[in-house]
């Protein structure tokens, strides 16, 4: 596969074509950034670890029937993807109070939501990445209706598949962020990744408060052994796959 030029730098990855036009290749970069990119940093390994976990996940939850942009890994920091149109949309699926919604409500951190919280932020750094309604949804035109709703379909089945899988890691699943993209024939599809650096991860072993962080919040809320955490998930994500155990949570009626 020949790789052309670099088609787009964002904080995390790099996008280059490839030889065919509808296929580009993600290169997971170690750069860490929180609160908007305000902070910077780097994390040891970060992006070979987040594109080892997100191929995985994104594998078994092809297989759970969720569509995706993922193709293959030629490298352990480099995937190949279908091109696809980003929406300018950040989902957000929450399980339990924390971050943000703690912040904007007086939630207490650790509170189990009565049912997961689907939530739509606008994709805009230099707006904050604004909390939206669905009436500014409508109103900026930045989703059709039949997007939207397709979306909060799709975020709620892969909550409860990643829930499962997680849980089988030993890990609670707090919340996580996702991407969607439309293809060349108009179809959604999941795309950017998975990984400590979009999901809120805590591990279930563990009660106090700052020892069970496993995610990217150990690094905005400088929390040190993030690059320990980081490797921790991926070997607990290894092991679930490697010992098949994931086949348990694969069919949506389980």
């Amino acid at each position: 596969m020949s790789v052309n030029t670099k088609l787009y730098e964002g904080k995390a990855k790099i996008l280059y074509t490839t030889d065919d036009p509808e296929v580009l290749l993600a290169d997971f970069k170690d750069d860490a950034t929180a609160f908007n990119a305000q902070k910077r940093g780097s994390i040891q390994g970060k992006g070979g670890i987040n594109c080892t976990i997100s191929s995985h996940l994104f594998e078994q939850l092809a297989a759970y029937g969720i569509k995706t942009h993922f193709i293959d890994c030629p490298a352990p920091n480099q995937m190949r993807v279908r091109a696809v149109k980003i929406l300018p949309l950040e989902v957000v699926v929450r399980n339990i109070a924390a971050g943000s919604l703690c912040q904007q409500t007086g939630l207490q951190i650790g509170t189990v939501l009565r049912q997961p919280l689907v939530e739509f932020y606008y994709k805009d750094d230099q707006l904050g990445d604004p909390l939206l309604t669905r009436d500014r949804l409508r109103l900026l035109k930045l989703a059709t209706e039949e997007q939207v709703d397709s979306i909060i379909h799709l975020a709620l089945q892969i909550n409860d598949f990643l829930q499962k899988f997680w849980q089988q890691c030993g890990i609670t699943l707090v919340d996580f962020k996702l991407e969607f993209g439309v293809d060349s024939q108009q179809q959604l599809l999941l795309a950017d990744e998975i990984s400590p650096d979009t999901c809120r991860l805590w591990d279930i072993a563990e009660t106090d408060p700052n020892r069970r962080v496993m995610d990217k919040d150990r690094f905005r809320r400088d929390l040190g052994n993030v690059e320990n955490a980081y490797q921790e998930v991926l070997q607990r994500v290894l092991q679930v796959v490697e010992n098949q155990n994931y086949s348990k949570v694969l069919s949506p009626e389980s």
